[in-house]
């Protein structure tokens, strides 16, 4: 007899259980329909911002696959413009309605997927919903932003957020010769690096005619005739065309939670390694769901494609039969700033201290070939190692061309708890075009060691 497999959520995670589940079963023994509320399926997300300052022509080299590819290669029905509006365990059906007719009509399944991602933090102040002001989440709010750029050709932009999001539409905005404002309630750039490296930014982003404004927290948005005209922040006014939010993500479990589908601590849809909620047949994946943390050994909400696609894939094997567990995150990322790299893996000072480490941490400069060669480049590299063990907690990487990538090996590192000792001496290659001869990876872990080795001594000394 032929089950069921409805997905909610066309993109990352949901699509990629999709597929998962149609390699292991074939369309005679699973049927597969997908429900999104957006008007692609498949995207990269990730490239929004470069679509957006015209790196990407066209919207369509973004898209992976469409509902017609996917019906056509893989037997996988995906109804755009649809809206799932309620999930009913004991019928075993969802209410979905379709935004270009508004008919609503109830569609069983044996298998449930959730997939239903992240919402932007959108600030309850006063005018926060006036037009002009822009989140960007979805493929649908990139083409809205990129199409008000083109149509208004605004002089002045404000970015609210300094992270991930907001400092690459920063630097997409820059592109269409817009002044572009940034605010951001922290100290420096990019909450998710230590500030002694989120501050290394800051000249960089003045240099690309930025303007920031740290340590300000927006109050409201003034508006005339129902449109933005400033951002009002707690230090003064600031006079505007165009503002996009950039304050991260929160995940989007309003389904779940009206189906009686459990949370976990984090916040996101609880599941186990094998994507599975605690209802029977329902799975989730991606930004809605809780991951395993493998130094934290706690849940967490990310909101990255990364994990989505890699969940996706785990939760679409097990739906169709097969068996796979998603082993955790560290939570490794890394992004382009103006003419800076920035990569981060595992945690941050604070973030060790509050999982109940005693870290040390150490940053070195080094550049990212050898210094004689042409075109080398700065680049700073800081670890956080366990007091005492040396085990690495936590690494990032901010420097110019060349610096980024090396954060994966101190992922890699990371992901099979090594200690910086170890580290030091692991076998990397070098040539001059590509590293000195001590790459600044193994800097950082022969400095992390003394430091460690050091911190020994003393506590052996210690009455």
């Amino acid at each position: 007899m032929t089950q069921r497999l409805v997905v909610i959520g066309a993109d990352a995670a949901g699509m990629s259980a999709a597929s998962a589940a149609r390699r292991e079963r074939d369309a005679d023994e699973l049927e597969i329909i997908a429900f999104d509320q957006g008007n692609y399926t498949s995207y990269s997300a990730c490239g929004i911002p470069y679509f957006i300052g015209r790196d990407v022509d066209e919207v369509t080299e973004l898209i992976a696959r469409t509902p017609d590819e996917f019906a056509r290669n893989h037997h996988i029905e995906a109804r755009i413009r649809h809206d799932v509006l309620n999930i009913d365990l004991d019928r075993r059906a969802v209410l979905v309605r379709a935004r270009h007719t508004g008919a609503e009509a109830w569609e069983g399944f044996d298998q449930l997927m959730i997939a239903t991602g992240a919402t932007p933090v959108r600030p309850a102040l006063p005018g926060a919903d006036a037009a002009g002001i822009y989140g960007v989440q979805t493929l649908d709010d990139g083409l809205a932003l990129r199409s008000a750029l083109e149509r208004v050709r605004p002089r002045r932009a404000v970015i609210v957020g300094a992270g991930y999001i907001g400092l690459e539409l920063a630097e997409a905005l820059c592109a269409w010769n817009v002044e572009v404002t940034l605010v951001h309630r922290g100290p420096a750039p990019m909450a998710t690096l230590d500030p002694d490296m989120g501050s290394m930014l800051i000249e960089a982003m003045q240099g690309f005619g930025m303007t920031l404004r740290l340590g300000e927290t927006v109050t409201g948005f003034e508006t005339d005739a129902g449109q933005v005209t400033a951002v009002v922040t707690d230090q003064g006014t600031i006079p505007t065309d165009l503002v996009v939010l950039g304050l991260g993500v929160r995940p989007n479990t309003a389904l779940a939670e009206q189906a009686g589908i459990s949370l976990g601590p984090a916040g996101g849809i609880a599941v186990d390694r094998q994507l599975r909620t605690g209802a029977e047949g329902v799975w989730a994946a991606g930004d809605c769901a809780e991951k395993f943390h493998r130094v934290t050994r706690r849940p967490v909400t990310m909101a990255l494609g990364t994990h989505a696609n890699k969940e996706g894939r785990t939760a679409g094997i097990n739906i169709g039969g097969g068996y796979a567990a998603f082993p955790g995150v560290i939570g490794t990322a890394i992004t382009k700033v103006c003419n800076l790299e920035i990569g981060r893996t595992g945690l941050g000072e604070a973030e060790a201290t509050e999982a109940g480490f005693d870290p040390l941490t150490v940053a070195v400069d080094s550049t990212t070939r050898a210094g004689y060669y042409p075109g080398a480049k700065p680049i700073r590299t800081k670890l956080i190692a366990e007091r005492g063990t040396g085990r690495l907690l936590g690494a990032q990487i901010v420097g110019e061309e060349g610096a980024a990538k090396r954060i994966d090996v101190l992922a890699m590192a990371l992901w099979h708890e090594t200690t910086v000792e170890e580290l030091l001496n692991t076998d990397l290659g070098y040539a001059p075009p590509f590293s000195p001869l001590w790459d600044p990876v193994l800097i950082a872990a022969r400095m992390s060691w003394q430091a460690v080795s050091a911190d020994r001594m003393l506590a052996d000394r210690r009455p």
